[in-house]
């Protein structure tokens, strides 16, 4: 394992001849022996000179070696630089055999580490090579003390698995792609990690800044000069937290925890570092950063105030409702929810993100997942409005004129949507679990309130409320009954998953237009049981379900057991084209990631009709069949052959379209993964079932 230098052992580095350098707050440095000596920041360039044209890469001497130090700016450095070369023989074979060499780039390794970086998911590219000398002394020197490499040969799929990873754990991850075409290929995924808030750090490289030889790490390539773009990281800019370019290797451990406390610090989101390779190929001293002193920003609770306000609304409410998005990704956050429903009996609970399993199927107050649309917030006369993008849609659907609205949420101004508003009352920007948990206290705490809340009226309520919890469930699963011909809709399919996976199991879902019918059905249970894609960018499923394997088995290593949770994917036909299936089932084989793959297959894409039809009900298109309006899938493509192809012919395949069948295939697909061996199971789906 990795040791960290105690502070008390670190003595501060000095440049030759410098003076005593000045003690940096929150920085420590490792003693000068562990680095024979060395100045901090060290090049290892070449200098380009007449007498030495055709010699190999060779170490500066010290006192001439600061990176940003141009080799023509003086006759006397130049002469210096030049006089100190080491002869012709000495080739950058024997630079690069120097294992104890300690670049910008093995220091961001070691940073992501110490920050509790367990996988850096990578596409590699020309701008590169000191992070891969890195990635190999790290394998090699800090064996189980260093992030493991997962090769991605798609970078929308190294974005999604890291999302994925993140999402279950809220453990931030990273990213390695390459210059200004690696950084467009995350294109969807960075915008679901960032309406998903899901703290991913993505590192890129720049092209080279210098074209001579001036610094190690120069111009070598043709493709240096056509991937050198005015300003690389405005390409996702936008949808970060944070974006910044590494512009020397002295302070890159503390540009990686910036990077990772803004990544990390609510509302999380994705982050990107770039660098040139001059940067990261720079040599310098070993140092550390103190630790406790880069924790993400602390979000409170309500204050007294606002807790009393919304306390009494609960309580005074005839018909109260909660509405969430993604309050669930906090695991705590479902318990704390059901303790408020029960405190205030009648209370319903809506999700209109399906982002996490927010609350839990099993209790009355359980409306379901509803995107924006239902008749409870139509009649609720006092709305709870907890961490939720969009509670309802007010061309389909809107609270009544009188209904008293309270909107918490770590980010109630949604300040990377341009139009966004809700009719709210009242808005505060406070922890979910932390605000739940002062509302239910004070309901409880208050003898006046109490009052309130008892009595044979409140009886009524419940029990009016667990018939209605029934009589919901006893619709779906009427709703799930095959066909008489043998076909079967989504609904009896995620029914019979539901009885035939492990109880634990978590669903990684990207139905699109049979999300409500998969949720419906599934009914999740447990905290984290539900992981949705946070966004619109189709295709996050594949690398998402991948991710979200990795970590539960990887935590489960951590405590003691064999392997993680049971973990299926339930994906779309249309989604699955978009997820980049021949780089998501490579992935699988390569590094052991055994998922079950479930396609719903209805021959196209389904939710373009729909978006027609709320625009144009009686429109041309609504008439038109799906081939005359460009969204048919047929004939349809042999998904488990693709995914089976990717992986060698590693790959449990099959398809099924008759309910007799479908137990059996489920059961030989389930098998198949608990051996260890990825599944892909394509089903076909009667639409709007």
């Amino acid at each position: 394992m990795l040791t960290r230098t105690s502070s008390a052992a670190i003595q501060p580095v000095l440049l030759r001849g410098s003076p005593r350098a000045p003690a940096v707050p929150g920085l420590v440095r490792r003693a000068p022996g562990l680095h024979r000596g060395h100045p901090r920041f060290t090049s290892s360039a070449t200098p380009r000179s007449p007498t030495h044209a055709g010699s190999k890469i060779a170490r500066l001497h010290p006192a001439s070696s600061l990176v940003g130090t141009s080799l023509a700016s003086t006759a006397s450095s130049r002469h210096r630089s030049v006089s100190t070369l080491t002869s012709s023989s000495s080739t950058a074979t024997d630079l690069d055999s120097d294992t104890n060499m300690y670049t910008a780039s093995f220091a961001l390794f070691e940073e992501l580490w110490a920050a509790g970086v367990d996988h850096v998911f990578v596409n590699l590219g020309s701008d590169h090579p000191s992070i891969i000398e890195a990635m190999v002394k790290g394998s090699r020197d800090r064996n189980g003390a260093f992030p493991r490499i997962i090769t991605c040969p798609n970078e929308m799929v190294a974005m999604s698995m890291a999302d994925g990873y993140a999402r279950l754990t809220g453990k931030p991850q990273a990213v390695i792609v390459h210059v200004d075409v690696g950084t467009q290929g995350l294109g969807a995924a960075v915008h679901n990690a960032s309406t998903g808030r899901a703290p991913v750090l993505v590192f890129a490289g720049l092209s080279p800044s210098t074209q001579e030889g001036e610094l190690r790490g120069s111009r070598t390539e043709f493709i240096h000069w056509v991937q050198d773009v005015p300003d690389q990281k405005q390409i996702v800019a936008q949808y970060c937290r944070y974006a910044a370019e590494i512009k020397t290797g002295v302070n890159v451990k503390q540009m990686v925890r910036r990077a990772l406390q803004f990544a990390s610090s609510a509302p999380q989101g994705p982050v990107y570092l770039c660098a040139t390779r001059e940067v990261m190929e720079a040599e310098m001293e070993p140092y550390e950063l103190r630790k406790g002193c880069w924790e993400p920003v602390e979000l409170g609770g309500l204050d007294e105030a606002a807790v009393d306000k919304i306390a009494a609304a609960l309580a005074e409410a005839k018909n109260p409702l909660v509405v969430t998005g993604y309050s669930g990704r906090n695991h705590a956050v479902p318990g704390a929810l059901v303790e408020l429903a029960d405190a205030v009996k009648g209370l319903r609970v809506l999700d209109a993100g399906g982002s996490d399993m927010c609350f839990p199927a099993d209790h009355p107050g359980w409306l379901g997942l509803r995107f924006g649309v239902d008749d409870a917030v139509r009649t609720a006369d006092a709305i709870l409005v907890l961490d939720c993008d969009v509670p309802w849609i007010p061309t389909q659907c809107r609270p009544p004129e009188d209904a008293k609205i309270f909107h918490i949420d770590v980010d109630p101004l949604k300040q990377l949507m341009p139009l966004h508003y809700i009719e709210a009352q009242h808005r505060y920007r406070a922890d979910a679990l932390a605000s739940l948990r002062q509302i239910t206290a004070r309901l409880r705490g208050s003898g006046e309130l109490r009052s309130r809340l008892a009595g044979p009226e409140r009886e009524r309520r419940w029990e009016a409320l667990r018939a209605e919890h029934k009589r919901r469930l006893d619709d779906i699963a009427a709703r799930a009954q095959p066909l008489d011909n043998g076909e079967f809709g989504t609904g009896h399919l995620c029914a019979r998953l539901r009885e035939l996976c492990p109880q634990d199991t978590i669903w990684a879902v990207e139905a699109v237009t049979n999300t409500l019918f998969v949720h419906d059905a599934l009914q999740p249970t447990l905290p984290g049981q539900w992981i949705n894609c946070g966004g619109g960018g189709l295709g996050w499923s594949g690398g998402g379900a991948l991710g979200v394997k990795l970590a539960a088995d990887h935590e489960a290593k951590t405590k003691g057991r064999k392997k993680g949770q049971f973990v299926v994917q339930i994906v779309g036909d249309g989604s699955f084209l978009f997820s980049v299936p021949g780089s998501v089932y490579w992935i699988a084989r390569r590094y052991g990631i055994p998922v079950l793959t479930i396609v719903l297959n209805n021959k196209g894409w389904n939710a373009p009709r729909r978006s027609l039809l709320l625009v144009h009900p009686d429109g041309l298109g609504s008439k038109a069949s799906n081939e005359e309006i460009n969204i048919s899938f047929d004939p349809s493509p042999d998904y488990a052959g693709i995914a089976k192809a990717a992986a060698g012919g590693e790959l449990f395949a099959a398809r099924v379209d008759n309910a007799a069948d479908l137990d059996r295939v489920l059961s030989e697909a389930i098998a198949a993964v608990e051996s260890g061996q990825a599944a892909v199971v394509d089903c076909k789906v009667v639409s709007g079932r």
